[in-house]
């Protein structure tokens, strides 16, 4: 039996029985011994030592809870986004500032289409920029002839031009649930929401669906090897049988860097027949593909308008509160995956949205008991002590939007909740408090970019953009933020028992670092280079 001894300058194992080391022995894929040089000598069997990485600093594979496949594949469609963004490929795409530039940069890739080719971009947000909210009319200036579709960095807006609304059919008389209007009463191409936006985009062919084929799922590994992670979650996968069977064939070719854990989209059909399908794709699952665990939506995007808060509700603008699924499926939902025993994930974003949630699962559990269930409330943005004490007691996990703190802090401040709740949203500090270890943080990719490091040092230092703190009492230390995007997001995924730190028994995957992330300044951490990652004991390209 070959041992592997991998060196390292030093191991940071998130194991507090053995906090650092130097050595880590693997053995078919898993952990043998964690120590010093000698760390395997006890065991016998021929023994290879690899020093590749003993000028790096190692961590457990990091652990990406809350991201999407489109993240891979959404650099189909033409960057129109705030932020510079980098695409798997290398290519930096700078941001735009103004509709004008939007404009532009999608009548260029207009010039360069195929005849009859939809134009779609994404990333767009109307709340950076200091002007008229983009209509149809500006839209129509890039194509009048063919649907042109901006969707907006929070993926729950879109805007889109007037050859796009009429192959969907909508006109004034139209009455569905997220169609902005003009003043005319006429739609002005913006949409919230999937109600609404869903028949333009597939009469525009545009489909996000598309954006989980084996290409995006091969780039999604990549986007996440090259920023540490070794697990990484789609939070919103249909899971048909083609697809399923072109992820048991692609994640088990040994070049996919990462175990892939999509979540069910159960959102669909009845929700008995739901449960029963979740629970038949579990025995499916593989060592690098874990199934079984179902998706529901309440509200939408905080920054969008769209989530639903508890009063005061929105500092400034219109409340466009939209629930994604009705209050009567949404139970009906939560009944049958409980009693079923199936793991729920579960979109909340308000405070509203959080509070119902948590009430209907408690309701759930009076019905039927399914013991250590992780159902997991994702996002969570506004949630409060009292709600964060609510949801412990019940057994619900949280997986806080860490990334929106940067992202979008200057907009809660300035615009969508004020100053006094954006100094508590994504409240770390009180998630520590009373779930212990035992939560995770996120990006959401392609919302904002994936990166775990990026993640935590926002929880630790909750800067925005343009330098403002939103609030020093949420701010955790960089062990405890660590913590949640290894072991911490390991558990919300039950996936602890195997994952999340380096010590005996468990897989072997393993972040390597260019510095010690507990010897930077905590305003660095978000600078630390990824030299690469170990899976399963073998070294990644």
């Amino acid at each position: 039996m070959l041992t592997t001894v991998f060196n390292a300058k030093k191991i940071h194992t998130l194991d507090p029985n053995r906090p650092e080391a130097t050595h880590v022995a693997v053995r078919e894929g898993r952990i043998l011994a964690v120590g010093g040089a000698d760390c395997a000598d006890g065991w016998g069997g021929e023994i290879r030592r690899d020093d590749r990485y003993s000028d790096r600093v190692m961590m457990p594979g990091l652990v990406e809870a809350h991201a999407h496949v489109a993240a891979g594949g959404i650099w189909r469609f033409t960057y129109c986004g705030h932020y510079p963004r980098t695409a798997p490929d290398g290519t930096v795409w700078e941001g735009v500032t103004t509709n004008a530039a939007v404009i532009a940069r999608l009548r260029d890739i207009a010039a360069q289409a195929p005849a009859g080719q939809p134009i779609v971009g994404w990333g767009f947000d109307p709340n950076f920029l200091d002007e008229k909210r983009l209509d149809r009319h500006d839209l129509d200036q890039v194509s009048a002839d063919i649907p042109v579709v901006v969707m907006h960095s929070n993926m729950h807006l879109l805007t889109c031009n007037t050859k796009a609304l009429e192959v969907a059919g909508y006109a004034a008389g139209t009455n569905v649930e997220g169609v902005i209007r003009d003043a005319s009463g006429a739609p002005n191409g913006e949409l919230h929401e999937f109600a609404a936006m869903g028949p333009v985009m597939e009469a525009s062919r545009v489909s996000i669906q598309a954006l989980g084929d084996a290409e995006a799922v091969r780039a999604y590994g990549q986007v996440a090897r090259n920023c540490g992670v070794t697990t990484v979650a789609d939070l919103l996968s249909d899971l048909h049988d083609g697809e399923v069977a072109m992820l048991k064939q692609l994640t088990a070719d040994p070049a996919f860097p990462a175990r892939y854990v999509p979540i069910m989209n159960a959102m669909v059909g009845d929700p008995e027949d739901e449960a029963r399908r979740a629970n038949a794709l579990k025995p499916q699952s593989t060592d690098k593909l874990r199934l079984g665990a179902a998706k529901l939506f309440t509200d939408g995007a905080i920054q969008g308008f769209t989530a639903k808060l508890k009063w005061p509700g929105y500092y400034t603008g219109k409340d466009n509160s939209v629930l994604n699924m009705s209050e009567e499926h949404f139970t009906a939902a939560v009944n049958a995956l409980h009693k079923a025993g199936v793991k729920m994930h579960i979109h909340t974003n308000g405070d509203w949205a959080s509070e119902f949630a948590t009430e209907t699962i408690a309701e759930a559990m009076r019905q039927a008991s399914f013991p250590d269930h992780r159902h997991t409330l994702e996002h969570v943005q506004l949630a409060d002590r009292a709600q964060f004490q609510r949801m412990a007691n019940l057994g619900i996990c949280v997986n806080l939007f860490g990334n929106h703190l940067y992202y979008f802090g200057d907009v809660h401040w300035t615009k969508s909740i004020g100053p006094d709740r954006a100094r508590r949203m994504n409240a770390c500090h009180d998630a520590l408090d009373i779930f212990g270890p035992n939560f995770a943080i996120h990006s959401d990719a392609p919302v904002t970019p994936m990166g775990p490091l990026f993640t935590a040092w926002c929880a630790v230092n909750r800067l925005t953009e343009s330098g403002r703190q939103l609030g020093d009492y949420q701010r955790i230390a960089v062990r405890d933020a660590l913590n949640c995007i290894t072991l911490g997001a390991a558990y919300v995924l039950k996936l602890d028992h195997e994952i999340g730190s380096i010590q005996t028994g468990k897989r072997a995957d393993f972040c390597l670092l260019d510095d010690d992330p507990f010897e930077v300044a905590p305003e660095a951490l978000k600078d630390i280079g990824v030299a690469g990652t170990v899976f399963g004991g073998e070294p990644t390209a």
